[in-house]
């Protein structure tokens, strides 16, 4: 791959090339699930949008599997030695889907105004920037505060989106007419939304990239019955199956029908990670001994291997093995059941009941946490299942209502985009399910997450996110579950559909279809 030297970073060819054996034309149809509650993906983050949405609207970088950034509205881009500032030199010729040219001027609108106002996870990284400026139409100036390591990885489509600027100056961002017809510079432009059945994109006749889209259109449909859903694939009615859109049981039958493909490829910014939240606060999970328990009662072998068709990776602490600052080397918690009874034992525990509220996502779910009740009653802990749905869930994880919890959250690529907030104590707060729920405080890993985030180089960065991840391995805030792989199950006429480490978000752009 050519590439261009840009004073601190390399900068190489955008990902969204032609592919010049393609063959243009056509339609693909894919499932959608649930039915996203709007498009406009500068203001809403539900996994759902972000799928439709990224295919619409664009950022200033795409980024590999392998989470290195790549041109995309930014041709190119620089920064200083002390990483201070960043200089990004915008691709020129990009227009709107109504035609009005993209400048530096919208860079400055969605990221300074808009997403600052609408995108609180953004608007946290945007503490460490001092100033944004366009020095000419197609020039934007980044100056941080300080080195902000994961700076560079901030700019992907679903994370900071770029909006037009003469759309949204001087309206109210939230009720603008554009959040129901979004007008974007990506491949696809919105056609229609038919609410309860599909949403139709169709090609962007303009798109600044010569030779794509290869497709004519691209179809979401909504299908809220998950045995349906499989049928319609079955069928051919659906060409592609998001990763989790069927439920596990239903992907071995599926992957073997004829014509049929299959990718764990795609999830590599987002690193779902699942882990039981520990309630630290009291009972038996606010002793260490028994959180340590737990990570040696649990078979999470059996459970990826037998619940997820071996689709995952069991993991071993706070980061995920595809994110940055990643440490191979930490200690495990092995299966080891006489662990777990001699660690109760020195704790003097008593057969206290403690409290298991599964993950309200389908049947998959709630056989895991049958599992891992059956694990724990097998060392000699008191589990009892209290099942919910998705809002009592939300309600009972916000209010500190459990004992132990299953969850997932995304990473975004580097620790202090999407794993800090779970084990920082300032990130405690009554209302959300998706911070530090566990409630674990511990002030040398809150000053190491805050060293971390602003370190420089990215060498200084991994010594403090190895320390970080040694020490919670040690604490057992959560117990660490699976790094989860969601299979992408598609009919193999369809062709280059993941080329990028957030998979279907922005795959259909290079996409084409098999005659």
């Amino acid at each position: 791959m050519k590439k261009i030297f840009m004073g601190a970073l390399v900068a190489c060819v955008p990902l969204m090339t032609p592919i010049y054996a393609a063959e243009d034309g056509g339609t693909i149809n894919v499932v959608v699930q649930p039915e996203p509650p709007s498009l406009m993906i500068g203001m809403y983050s539900n996994a759902t949008t972000q799928q439709v949405g990224g295919n619409i609207f664009e950022g200033l970088m795409r980024y590999d599997q392998d989470l290195n950034p790549h041109p995309m509205l930014a041709s190119s881009w620089d920064s200083s030695e002390d990483g201070k500032t960043w200089t990004f030199h915008l691709k020129e010729g990009v227009t709107w889907h109504d035609g009005q040219p993209f400048t530096s001027a919208d860079v400055v609108f969605s990221i300074d105004k808009l997403l600052r106002e609408t995108n609180a996870r953004l608007r946290t990284s945007l503490a460490h920037v001092e100033s944004i400026e366009a020095t000419d139409d197609y020039t934007v100036v980044f100056k941080l505060k300080e080195p902000f390591g994961p700076f560079i990885r901030l700019f992907e489509v679903g994370t900071t989106p770029m909006l037009p600027k003469h759309i949204y100056e001087g309206t109210d961002y939230k009720t603008n007419p554009a959040n129901h017809h979004p007008i974007g510079t990506g491949p696809f432009k919105f056609s229609e939304w038919k609410k309860g059945s599909y949403i139709h994109l169709e090609k962007n006749e303009n798109y600044h990239v010569q030779g794509l889209p290869h497709l004519d259109d691209v179809y979401w449909y909504v299908i809220p019955d998950a045995a349906s859903r499989a049928v319609a694939f079955e069928t051919g009615k659906i060409d592609v199956l998001p990763g989790g859109s069927v439920e596990n049981f239903d992907v071995p039958r599926l992957t073997e029908l004829d014509n049929t493909c299959v990718t764990t490829d795609g999830w590599e910014f987002f690193s779902p990670h699942a882990w039981l939240w520990l309630n630290n606060r009291q009972g038996p999970t606010s002793d260490v001994r028994f959180r340590q328990a737990v990570m040696y009662a649990m078979d999470r072998e059996f459970a990826k291997d037998v619940l997820w068709n071996g689709y995952g990776k069991v993991a071993n602490g706070p980061v995920g093995s595809k994110t940055k600052f990643f440490d191979e080397n930490l200690p495990e918690y092995e299966y080891n059941p006489d662990k777990a009874r001699a660690l109760l034992d020195e704790m003097g525990y008593d057969g206290e009941p403690v409290r298991i509220l599964p993950m309200p996502y389908g049947e998959t779910w709630q056989r895991w946490t049958e599992v891992i009740k059956q694990n724990l009653e097998e060392v000699g802990i008191n589990a009892k299942i209290e099942s919910t749905d998705v809002a009592g869930w939300n309600q009972k994880v916000s209010d500190w209502d459990y004992d132990i919890s299953f969850t997932y959250l995304y990473q975004y690529g580097d620790p202090a985009l999407g794993v800090a907030r779970n084990y920082i104590s300032s990130n405690i707060a009554k209302g959300s399910p998706w911070n530090n729920a566990e409630g674990y405080i511990n002030a040398e890993i809150d000053q190491w997450f805050d060293e971390a985030a602003t370190a420089f180089p990215d060498e200084k960065r991994q010594e403090l996110y190895s320390k970080i991840q040694n020490k919670l391995v040690e604490d057992v805030p959560v117990a660490w579950l699976m790094e989860l792989e969601f299979p992408t199950i598609y009919n193999c006429k369809v062709q280059n559909l993941i080329d990028s480490g957030i998979g279907i978000n922005d795959a259909f752009g290079t996409a084409w279809i098999k005659q």
